[in-house]
């Protein structure tokens, strides 16, 4: 061939560079460090805007029934645990809604764009926090972040684009790292900064911002840097091919739409992870109340605790889960996790010395780090490759009611009967959740 014909012929486009795990993982970090900012300002919010508004307009009709609701359950002084509750439960009520829209859009339009638009979403709810000078500003804050909160479901799908079935559940713990590192960084922000006022500046109050506009404005930086972090590394993981098979998308009863999983092992992998989460939501929102009635734990010391809690886990899911599922099956690590989990939560209940309460959260967070990824494999296993999204999506919506109407059912139950009583209640749900998993077929590979 002449030099000529040789110099005319078109090099091959280089191909797109895949998307690496790395990718993903830093994706969720950040996000969920903006996501748990907010996690320990609950009852100086409520005291910034009763100072503010006192009991009228959204944030009276909110504490009237709070109160109502205290009353009803015989409890008193319980307004600032049920209000941060109500918080939560707003915005965890609206990711149940809306996680399986955005997990079944990610398999019809693509996992980039839906992840753009979901950060984008979550972006504008921080910065509407911000300048929230009123309650239901604040209100609106929680609505809009909660109805894009679609970021979670829709990377882990991405998890299960690029991996292989037999990497899948083992991709899935560096998943649970990333929620782990995101969960214990969120939150040791958010205490340190509402220091760094903002409302010493009288124009700025005008203009809507407040003491806790520093957090919101650092969420709101975070969604941004994720912004450009998925705009410049996230490649997109579905062909066109594999978005043409999935099914159009839509907005449907989030309970239709589980019960219409057309695997029966969906429908039972999904309660398995229900049940243990409705358990693992109890104990995180009654652990610091346990802490500070029997040893006297300050919020300092509290936040040591979770700290070690989240540490445990990162380990977990970031190191020991990846080395059992490279020998074990998912179905035994589930197993496992289960059970070590009920004796966690039992010693925890249990626990008059420091040393059984250490004891029993570090086993609580080796059993959550092995039941976390292990569901999250399954179910992602038991799905289509062409529905990924929608099926983790309803995953991801069913922990979201759990967070929804755990916290104040628990938050009943530990002042009425007691803290032992919300443990062993836990104990008693890993192990219904434990007898579920027994009857869980072995996934094909």
């Amino acid at each position: 061939m002449s030099s000529s014909s040789a110099a005319a012929t078109p090099l091959p486009a280089p191909s797109p560079r895949p998307l690496s795990l790395g990718v993903i993982f830093l994706t969720l970090y950040i996000d969920l460090i903006g996501f748990s900012i907010i996690f320990p300002l609950g009852p100086d919010l409520l005291t910034h805007y009763l100072k503010l508004e006192g009991h009228t307009g959204a944030l009276g009709w909110l504490l009237t029934h709070i109160d109502s609701l205290a009353r009803s359950a015989g409890i008193e002084n319980y307004a600032p645990v049920l209000f941060g509750g109500v918080i939560s439960s707003i915005f965890s009520i609206l990711q149940f809604v809306f996680a399986p829209f955005w997990g079944a859009l990610s398999d019809r339009r693509g996992r980039r764009g839906v992840l753009l638009l979901t950060v984008a979403g979550t972006a504008l709810g921080y910065l509407v926090w911000a300048v929230s000078g009123s309650f239901w500003i604040f209100l609106l804050s929680r609505i809009v972040t909660g109805a894009f909160g679609g970021n979670l479901s829709v990377a882990t799908a991405a998890v299960a684009d690029v991996t292989t079935r037999e990497e899948r559940s083992k991709a899935m713990g560096l998943v649970g790292a990333a929620f782990g590192l995101g969960l214990v960084t969120g939150p040791m922000i958010g205490a340190f900064l509402p220091h760094l006022d903002l409302t010493r500046h009288p124009t700025l109050v005008r203009l809507g911002f407040n003491p806790f506009s520093i957090p919101a404005l650092i969420a709101f930086a975070l969604s941004l840097l994720n912004l450009v972090w998925i705009w410049r590394r996230f490649t997109e993981t579905l062909t066109p091919a594999m978005r043409a098979e999935a099914r159009e998308p839509r907005l449907r009863n989030p309970i239709a739409a589980i019960l219409g999983l057309d695997s029966p092992a969906l429908r039972r992998a999904n309660l398995v992870a229900f049940v243990f989460s409705v358990a693992f939501v109890a104990m995180e929102s009654s652990l610091t109340f346990l802490a500070s009635q029997r040893f006297h734990y300050n919020e300092r010391e509290n936040g040591l605790l979770l700290g070690y809690l989240g540490v445990c886990a990162i380990v977990t899911q970031g190191y020991i889960v990846r080395k059992l599922l490279k020998t074990m099956e998912e179905i035994r690590v589930l197993a496992f996790g289960l059970v070590f989990s009920a004796v966690g939560l039992a010693a925890i209940g249990l626990a008059t010395h420091l040393w059984l309460l250490l004891a029993g959260l570090a086993g609580l967070a080796l059993g959550s780090g092995l039941v976390n990824p292990a569901t999250t494999g399954l179910i992602s296993l038991y799905a289509s490759a062409s529905d990924q999204g929608r099926v983790l999506g309803i995953f991801r919506s069913l922990g979201s009611l759990a967070r929804a109407i755990t916290p104040m059912l628990a938050g009943i139950v530990f002042w009425r009967l007691g803290a032992t009583s919300v443990f062993m209640g836990g104990a008693a749900m890993a192990v219904l959740a434990f007898a579920l998993s027994t009857t869980l077929p072995k996934p094909v590979k």
